[in-house]
């Protein structure tokens, strides 16, 4: 085994907790599990198994796609009843119950009793600060945030965000996980609802919203002018970059000198539009009408985007550029801890997943 191979082995955990088991809950297990990770699953709502064993089928078509890089054994999967379960022993908690910080509150304070200050401890959550989600726990030091988004198996971003009381070494730990399953941590620098990539999509939402209110733009025409245009550098350079690149200055201080002082403003800022009925019937009949043209099933739309996401990855992987770079940095991992594994065919049958 090489010393990257020994390096990424150390950093990827042996077992994980996963505490939830929704849209998010899912998409993490498939990512663990595909990555060789065993998982201990403990979701309230009825289906956990289906929902898992679902989202398993969607990554593995993904990652036979994305990937020539031969996968691991893949990790095991068990659907516990209790709390205490899940996350006895794991080296990761990987919590995405629903946001509302009461029930995430007593749920780190149940975990804390059963786990002791060495189980890092990470939350989803998309807006709340870690050192609120902190405040009943009896180890606050092994806490953070983990933001992911979805697809959690394709989309390589977590944002990581420490609470007050969070030990350094708990955060350098779990950059270190999730590098290791071919994610890209980002560090935030300081606690900040939304974080920051959400606080960047929530801006051009509120925009959006607008657009149609003010019947300026429907759906349609929205969701078209951002896929075909500043969408697609996005995925390049981001916002800055883009600006940048596209603006034919020398420097980004010619360009912030040329666009930035006296340049009118047309945003409306935080301002949101009211969900009055007669709004909510525009939306819902553009989207309806949208939907219609297209006539996709929610699986098949959830496939295309997998599809997309893959397409895109692979692009930047050639360059060697943004998440592709992360890509090819999974992808060498990959191959240097399974040298002797070969790629599995679209025919090759999925292992079976036990219900424990």
């Amino acid at each position: 085994m090489s010393d990257a191979s020994m390096l990424v082995s150390e950093r990827r955990p042996r077992e994980v907790g996963l505490l939830g088991s929704g849209v998010i809950g899912s998409g993490w297990a498939a990512r663990f599990i595909l990555n060789g990770v065993d998982v201990r699953m403990h979701g309230r709502s009825p289906g956990a198994l289906q929902r898992v064993q679902e989202k398993l089928a969607k990554a593995r078509r993904a990652y036979r796609r994305l990937s020539q890089a031969p996968l691991p054994s893949e990790g095991s999967l068990t659907v516990v009843n209790s709390l205490a379960d899940a996350v006895h022993g794991v080296d990761l908690v990987q919590e995405s119950v629903p946001e509302r910080l009461e029930v995430k509150q007593q749920l780190f304070a149940e975990v804390s009793r059963v786990v002791g200050p060495e189980t890092l401890i990470c939350s989803s959550t998309s807006g709340l600060v870690p050192s609120l989600l902190q405040a009943k726990m009896g180890y606050p030091e092994s806490l953070l945030v983990a933001h992911p988004f979805n697809p959690v198996y394709l989309v390589p971003l977590v944002e990581l965000c420490a609470g007050q009381r969070t030990a350094p070494a708990a955060l350098a730990r779990a950059a270190e996980i999730y590098r290791a399953i071919g994610m890209h941590p980002l560090v935030v620098r300081k606690e900040v609802d939304g974080f920051i990539a959400n606080r960047l999509q929530t801006a051009a939402w509120r925009e959006a919203l607008w657009l149609v209110h003010d019947d300026l733009a429907t759906v349609q025409e929205i969701d078209d002018a951002v896929r075909y245009s500043f969408g697609l550098r996005g995925a390049v350079f981001g916002p800055f970059g883009t600006y940048f690149v596209g603006s034919g200055q020398k420097s980004f201080r010619s360009f912030f000198e040329k666009w930035g002082p006296g340049r009118k403003s047309s945003s409306k800022l935080e301002e949101i539009p009211e969900y009055t009925d007669a709004f909510l019937d525009k939306l819902t009949e553009q989207s309806d009408a949208q939907d219609q043209l297209e006539n996709l099933t929610i699986s098949e739309f959830e496939q295309n985007l997998d599809d997309g996401i893959v397409a895109v990855l692979k692009g930047l992987r050639s360059l060697n550029y943004g998440a592709g770079e992360t890509l090819l940095r999974w992808e060498e991992g990959l191959r240097d801890r399974v040298p002797k594994l070969t790629g599995r065919s679209d025919a090759d049958p999925a292992p079976e997943i036990p219900k424990g």
